[in-house]
């Protein structure tokens, strides 16, 4: 068994001392208490920027994408800009949802909920700016290839543009089921913590009926696999065919076969530097400072340091290859020595110094594992992952082959505003998303607690046995027994009642100790004399419940009618399906009025 923990020099990627009700506890936490100061601050904050978006959003329909800075040259500008931005944000999600999941990598465990999150309200927002470039939206329709009513009218299979559009839907769905999925035991978690009836009901209905029976996790674990395994391709091939918008073209600097693997991987990396600017906020506006550690922000950094170096070394070739041609147009492309010296050299720097020069700080370790820097360089990073598509845009549009084509782009307000909206829009999405869902997947933090827990750890490493770790010292009134204690120091000897069989909940004589002092106040059951009561007759009590009862001796009403709060919290520790049902549900009295 002993292979089966992580070696003592892996730092614990859970702190504190926590154990499986903490756990319950702290996820549910944002959603079954009211919010504090800083999430009220953040969300008035988005919400503004929301609402200015949305009044520009709604000038610009009202009266057409001329207000927005395009020309004649320049039709693709601010707004595929932030298209690409967006998609290349939701990247990330995908990426650490599957393919870490595949790859069995417990340190995702943490984030890998608000990356999935992050990914559904990021393309929400790049799926606003073609709709709105369409400049009628209300005629969206036409680019679905189905008849319509100028008959002979079809989109054409050879755009990359519709190849966008399925895409995009598909990643969306694939990813949008994958999210909910993973939310099934915990939406089933909240349905039995809360005490509120609306709260009860609603999420009642999202849990799908999750009951936590063996069946469910046999199954929950197969469709997660399918559908990681679905997802995987999808972070190649999203990405791959928006760079084919441009690398199908005829444009100078966009003709590139380099660019499908060089957009994947600016993608991941600007989608991880967005995974940390929102878990570094998240962590401190929601208290969960033990499940997101220093461990995970410096396993985000070294992806972060792989994908950026993909990405430099992809600039290096655009910038080489540019100038080794010796053609007079590459000169004037997002990476030569015409961007970094012309009317746009503001933006060519801005993309060298924030994706280059500022991310290569986090080779330091002191540096990638400080959380302030770590803060700062996702902001950079993000910045200049903008700066590099509307150079990719901007730049190469703006000096085509003709000089008397030539010009410059400048937004306007409403360009600026509707940018700053889909900002403010995702906040906005994102912490509602806090407030009403769980942020972490406690069922897979939870199966690492004894592997990765700090608590569990340094007990190991003292030469200590595990016996009793699992036991909720605030909880429980049993660890602290004398004589549950002097039950545990004497496991050898120590007697259990014969209608005990928890071997397989419990592993610990210090635990059987605590379920015998149990027995002794609510009484033991004796089959030679005594007939087992239907225990399902009881409200919150199904069929796997009552298996689980039994084999901790519990078989009759009156044994039941005599728990307490004590028992229902060791019984929480111990079977740690429902928490607090036992209490919410009033086992007892409801024992009381049937043995009645």
């Amino acid at each position: 068994m002993s292979s089966h923990y992580e070696a003592p020099i892996r730092e614990p990627l859970i702190l504190g001392e926590k154990s499986y009700h903490d756990i319950s506890v702290d996820v549910g936490a944002p959603i079954l208490g009211k919010a504090n100061k800083s999430w009220w601050i953040c969300f008035s904050i988005a919400l503004i920027a929301f609402l200015w978006g949305l009044g520009c959003i709604v000038y610009t329909v009202s009266t057409g994408i001329g207000v927005w800075g395009l020309n004649k040259t320049i039709g693709w500008a601010w707004d595929i800009t932030n298209f690409v931005w967006w998609v290349g944000i939701g990247h990330a999600g995908t990426l650490i949802s599957a393919v870490l999941l595949l790859f069995r990598q417990k340190w995702r465990m943490a984030i890998n909920r608000s990356a999935e999150a992050m990914t559904i309200f990021a393309v929400v927002q790049a799926g606003l700016f073609p709709i709105i470039h369409m400049g009628r939206p209300w005629l969206a329709y036409w680019v679905v290839p189905i008849p319509n009513q100028f008959g002979s009218l079809w989109v054409n299979f050879n755009s990359p543009l519709l190849w966008d559009v399925f895409a995009i839907s598909t990643y969306l769905s694939v990813s949008l089921v994958f999210w909910w999925t993973g939310l099934l035991p915990d939406f089933a978690m909240i349905r039995d913590r809360t005490k509120s009836p609306f709260q009860q009901k609603i999420y009642g209905i999202l849990s799908f009926g999750w009951s936590g029976r063996a069946k469910d996790w046999q199954r929950f674990e197969e469709v997660s696999l399918v559908l990681a395994g679905l997802a995987t391709p999808l972070v190649l091939s999203v990405h791959t065919i928006v760079s084919f918008d441009f690398a199908t073209s005829v444009v100078p600097g966009w003709h590139s076969t380099i660019f499908p693997p060089y957009f994947v991987a600016g993608a991941i990396f600007s989608g991880f530097a967005m995974v940390q600017t929102l878990l570094l906020v998240m962590r401190k506006v929601v208290n969960l400072e033990n499940y997101i550690t220093i461990v995970h922000i410096e396993f985000m950094n070294k992806v972060i340091l792989l994908t950026g170096g993909i990405v430099t070394v992809a600039y290096l070739t655009e910038y080489f290859i540019g100038w080794y041609s010796g053609v007079p147009y590459e000169n004037y492309t997002y990476l030569s020595f015409g961007a970094a010296t012309g009317p746009y050299w503001w933006a060519f720097w801005a993309l060298i110094i924030c994706n280059l020069i500022v991310p290569l700080t986090l080779w330091v370790k002191k540096w990638r594992r400080n959380i302030l820097w770590t803060f700062i360089v996702a902001l950079v990073i993000n910045i200049g992952m903008w700066f590099e598509r509307f150079d990719i845009i901007v730049i190469c549009l703006s000096k085509d082959r003709l000089a008397s084509t030539w010009t410059m782009f400048s937004p306007t307000f409403v360009d600026i505003g509707v940018f700053v909206g889909t900002i403010g829009f995702f906040f906005v999405l994102f912490l509602l998303y806090a407030r009403t869902f769980p942020v972490i997947a406690q069922a897979e933090v939870k199966s690492i607690l004894k592997s990765s827990g700090e608590r569990y750890k340094r007990i190991r490493e003292s030469g200590e046995d595990l016996a009793g770790t699992a036991t909720d010292e605030r909880t429980s009134n049993y660890a602290t027994r004398p004589e549950s204690l002097a039950a545990a120091s004497n496991a050898e000897s120590t007697y259990h009642q014969s209608t005990v069989n928890a071997d397989a909940l419990v592993d610990t004589e210090t635990k059987k100790a605590e379920i015998d002092l149990m027995l002794a106040k609510i009484g033991t059951y004796d089959p030679a004399t005594q007939s087992a009561d239907d225990l399902k007759k009881i409200s919150g009590v199904g069929p796997v419940l009552e298996q689980k009862l039994h084999q901790l001796g519990i078989y009759t009403y009156d044994q039941v009618s005599k728990m307490t709060k004590t028992e229902y919290d060791l019984l929480d520790e111990i079977i740690d399906a429902f928490p607090g049902r036992a209490e919410r549900d009033d086992w007892a009295g409801q024992a009381q009025n049937l043995k009645q």
